[in-house]
This record gives C-alpha cells, structure tokens and sequence, in this order.
C-alpha cells in the first residue's frame, strides 16, 4: 500500500464573546488531546472557515493564542463568518501565510485549500473566485501529470455554491479527487456521489447535535480509501480507526480492490491513537474468532483474514476503543455497471446515519434543520 495522509479536523470554532467564549476553551481541550495522544501521527490540523464569528481581530487573537501550543501544522480557509466585514482584510492580517497554503503536497497527495467566500457578497452567498476556479484547473493537472491523489478544502459543498456548483463537482470527479473536506454544516455528515466523498464535521461552536457535546474528527487517505470518524471529547482513549479496506458506504471504485477487495486473503489496516506502548489490537471478521495484528514499520496495524465473496463486518477493538467497517468482497467477474453521475456534489447523497464513525443523520445545525444563530 501506499502511504497514507492523516489530519484532524476541528469543525467551525464561531469564536465570540457573546457565549462567553465557548469555543475557545473547546479549542484549547483538542489541542491539548492533539498534543498528547495524536502528535506525529497527523500530518496537520484543519480548520475549514467560519474561525472568528464576526471576523474581528480580536476574535483572531483570541484564536491564535489557543492554537499557539499546538505541536503539529494548522492550516486554515475562511468562511462566510470570517467575511462578516466585507472582505478578509482582518483575517489576512492577523493569519501567517505559512498557515494558509493555495496548494500543498503531503505524502503524495495535492491538497488544494479553496476560497469559496471572497467573490460573494456576504453570508451563504459562496462563489469560487476568478483566481481560484483557474488554479483549480491547473492543480488538478498537476496531481495527475504527477501521479498524486488530490484533496480539496472548502468551506461548503459545491452544491452550496450560489453558481456553477454542478460544473466545479464535475471537475472534482474528473480530476479525480478522492475526498473534499468542509465545515458549514454544524453537524457531522458524509455524502458519497459515486465518484468522490465529501465530509462535514460538527462545529466547535453553535453545536445543536448530540447534545452539544464537541469534538473533533480524524481523516485518513490511502490509496484513494477514506476513512472518516468524529470522536467527542469525552470519548476513551485510545481511538481505533479502519483505514483499510474501504467501507461499502464510502465505495467510489468498484474495480479498485483497496476500495473492494478480491476473495482470498484480505489485509486488514487500522491505526491507533494514544494507545498504550503495550497495546495490541485485536481484528474479527463477522464475529468470529479474533486475531492479534502486527505493528508495520509506519506504525499502521496489519492483519490477514481470508474473506469470501460478499459483505463482511470487520471490527477491530483496543481496550475501550473500537471501529467497524463494512467490507464488500467481490471477484473480477462481479463488477457492477455504472451509470454517469447525477447531482454531483449535492447532499442528496449523503450516506445517512453512521452510529460508529459519530453521523446521526439529523441534520441539527441552522443551515437544515437547526436554530438560526
């Protein structure tokens, strides 16, 4: 396999004084969990716009000095909040451009960071920019001329952009990008359009979902297989995670067997996070015997099992923590047909609830189902 990308995603932070800062003591509890259970395993921290609820300098500081402990690279997009003043002269001025890249190549993968805020006029009135619409064409050329999986970074989806969102979807499916991070929603969902995956993470702040109960989400990328989970602050340690193979809900190649695996002998991946030093994971596959993994040289864990023709529950648990994914087997003969892509880059095709990777499906937050804030 190749090598992974892993990040972590903290959801929309809303930074503002009138709930007393909430947010921020939020904030400054995921660094410290990042800091001390994470560390290296993360390439980098992701922060998806909508920082500072009004976009003022001091809710900018104020946000700095939490993340200012943090031991791995952040990098950061604006949202429509961050544009509340009417343009993004505060959040430039207070935000190093080290911190927010157009474009950055991270183990193999071409992450693309969109501004999807500044051609509008405010509000949810998101538009790619001029600047942005051509890079994305040329970046995109880019990954594919270098054999490099590309990840693009935005605010919302593209079927929330006040214009040409079908035609920018488009472009994601041919350039062939395997996963578009967002925020926006305030709440924590996945859509699968046949062709890429997008996901959205909870807000920090403003949180109506799950009772209001904050956390973070980690990513994993490998070999175009996406592995999402959320995890609340309050969750055990340590945290499991199935990176490989992929879950049906998350299947985009069909013929690729790191996405759907041949009969046989089927490696199964997961990685762990603030495990003990002695810990060892255990696999199952459909509830049956369980079976120790090893520990590769990349700190990944590995494990054989012999797999049939058809879906199989795969679970690995560690002490408290545990995940589960979906497994489809298929052999060469058994690749379906496909039918052209219909409203790529919509939430229509959200997957839906998703208990284990923390998706409730309820859509609580103000641009569904939700309070408007």
């Amino acid at each position: 396999m190749s090598g992974g990308i892993c990040w972590v995603h903290i959801g929309d932070l809303h930074l503002d004084a009138d709930d007393g800062w909430q947010s921020l003591d939020r904030l400054r509890a995921i660094v410290a969990q990042v800091n001390a259970r994470i560390g290296e395993a993360a390439d980098f921290v992701f922060l998806p716009g909508d920082n500072a609820n009004h976009g003022t300098p001091e809710q900018y500081a104020r946000m700095l000095d939490a993340l200012a402990p943090l031991s791995r690279p952040w990098r950061i997009i604006p949202g429509d909040h961050d544009f509340e003043p009417g343009d993004l002269a505060a959040y430039d001025a207070a935000i190093p451009r080290a911190n927010r890249p157009e474009t950055e190549v991270i183990a193999g993968h071409r992450c693309l960071f969109l501004d999807i805020v500044s051609a509008g006029a405010g509000g949810p009135d998101f538009r790619l920019t001029m600047h942005d619409r051509n890079r994305l064409a040329e970046e995109l050329a880019r990954a594919k001329a270098a054999g490099q999986v590309p990840l693009v970074f935005m605010h919302a989806y593209p079927g929330d952009l006040a214009a040409d969102g079908e035609t920018i979807a488009r472009q994601f499916i041919d350039g062939e990008v395997a996963f578009v991070d967002t925020g926006h929603t305030h709440y924590n969902e996945l859509l699968n359009d046949g062709r890429v995956i997008y996901g959205a993470t909870r807000s920090t702040g403003q949180i109506e979902e799950d009772g209001g109960a904050a956390g973070f989400a980690i990513v994993h990328v490998q070999d175009r297989v996406v592995s999402w989970r959320f995890r609340r602050l309050d969750a055990p340690w340590p945290h499991v995670q199935i990176v490989a193979p992929g879950d049906v809900r998350l299947i985009t190649r069909p013929t690729d067997p790191h996405q759907v695996p041949r009969p046989g002998p089927v490696t199964i991946t997961a990685r762990l996070f603030g495990a003990d030093a002695d810990a060892v994971p255990q696999v199952t596959a459909d509830g049956g015997a369980a079976t120790a993994m090893t520990r590769g040289e990349d700190g990944s864990w590995h494990a054989e099992m012999t797999l049939d023709a058809g879906l199989h529950a795969i679970e690995v648990v560690c002490g408290e923590g545990r995940d589960r994914i979906d497994c489809l087997v298929r052999g060469m003969d058994a690749i379906p047909k496909r039918r052209l892509p219909v409203a790529p880059g919509e939430d229509c095709h959200a997957i839906g609830p998703w208990p284990i990777a923390g998706i409730d499906g309820a859509r609580l937050g103000p641009n569904k189902n939700g309070c408007g804030w």
